[in-house]
């Protein structure tokens, strides 16, 4: 059965108007579409170039004009069909073409993650250092057998980045992932990591960033972090936009990390559990008259082991805890007079003179104190 209405050139009958006319006439109007379609064919099945075919055996695209014939009367076997089932790409030419486009493009995609840093490669740890500028304190040794064990079930699931070191060649600098370092290089493997070129601002940035969004910094830590960040001439805004704070915030920051000597920071630790509000109470308590009752109770509390949170706790009660103590015990003399008052703590032994009682007793007892100490040391080693 004939098809109809495929292609519409004009009426069916010649009537000699210009539609009628339309490719029914003259010279065959040039086909450039219809040669490059019939090529194609060529290519893909193997057949025989066009002009090497009888006119009969041509797609109609590529017959001369007037030996078509018109759509109304074509016919279903007159209709030149491609084969439905075209050779595998593996086999033809068109295989080599697709080939050459796919590398120049994989090429181009690995060059540009390349230049972003983005492919992760496998390094070795002994060629990784640390960051310029330390963030974390002590690592809990639990904490740290937990992700030896998991990388060496699971191995590695997140990279780290790091940066060409800037100042040993065929070195890398951590900005983030200090802790997988650690782990990784305990089990003697290659790490995982993204290499990228990095600036000062750009490492701390990314430094400060990844540990809120992984495992977040306690307050004490981040104080110390951005105090650091500052001694280094940083800008107030890079240090905000690596710890994701205000201006605000930063400034209650610096002002803990400036009031607690740094050897109370290290002797406490990092206290997780342990909050800006108390830090900055206890940066407010603390005093150089203090720091040795401070100290006192820190070292009570290593001895006892108690964890970092606990230590902070036992500093904080020694700072805001008055003393305590029996009442203080008049030392009277041989003749009766009573010339000192002795004051005995935890922490302390007081022995207030009254010079009103023996003005030059408290002078003596002062230039006599090098021979008495030596002779209390004598008498501790004998």
């Amino acid at each position: 059965m004939a098809r109809k209405n495929l292609i519409s050139f004009g009426n069916d009958e010649a009537d000699g108007s210009p539609s009628a006319n339309l490719g029914t006439a003259g010279a065959p109007a040039p086909n450039p579409v219809g040669e490059l379609q019939a090529e194609a064919a060529a290519a893909i099945t193997g057949d025989r170039p066009l002009a090497d075919r009888p006119l009969a055996d041509r797609p109609l695209a590529s017959r001369p004009v007037a030996d078509r014939p018109l759509a109304s009367k074509v016919t279903s076997e007159q209709i030149a069909v491609l084969p439905t089932k075209l050779p595998s790409l593996n086999t033809s030419p068109l295989r080599a073409m697709k080939e050459a486009v796919d590398s120049v493009g994989r090429v181009e995609e690995l060059e540009e993650q390349l230049r972003a840093g983005q492919t992760i490669v496998d390094l070795d740890p002994s060629e990784i250092d640390a960051s310029f500028v330390p963030d974390r304190m002590a690592y809990s040794d639990d904490a740290h057998k937990e992700l030896v064990a998991a990388i060496k079930s699971e191995g590695q699931q997140v990279p780290i980045l790091v940066r060409p070191h800037p100042a040993h060649s065929g070195r890398y600098q951590v900005a983030y992932g200090h802790r997988r370092l650690r782990a990784i290089k305990e089990l003697g493997i290659k790490i995982r990591a993204v290499v990228r070129e990095l600036t000062d601002e750009q490492l701390v940035v990314a430094q400060g960033q990844e540990n809120n969004a992984r495992t977040n910094l306690s307050f004490i830590e981040k104080a110390r972090f951005a105090s650091r960040l500052e001694e280094r001439g940083f800008r107030r805004e890079v240090i905000m936009q690596a710890l994701c704070v205000d201006k605000s915030m930063l400034s209650k920051m610096l002002s803990v990390a400036n009031a607690v000597p740094s050897h109370i920071i290290d002797a406490i630790g990092p206290a997780p559990k342990i909050g800006r509000r108390k830090w900055e109470d206890l940066s407010g308590l603390i005093k150089p008259r203090t720091i040795d009752k401070v100290r006192s109770a820190i070292e009570r509390a290593e001895k006892a082991g108690r964890d970092s949170d606990a230590i902070f706790e036992a500093a904080y009660r020694a700072l805001i805890t008055k003393e305590s103590g029996s009442k203080p015990e008049t030392w009277t003399a041989p003749d009766g007079a009573r010339i000192a008052k002795i004051s005995v703590t935890e922490d302390r032994f007081s022995l207030v003179i009254d010079r009103k009682v023996s003005p030059e007793f408290g002078d003596f007892l002062k230039s006599r104190l090098e021979d008495l100490y030596s002779e209390f040391q004598g008498a501790k080693q004998a």
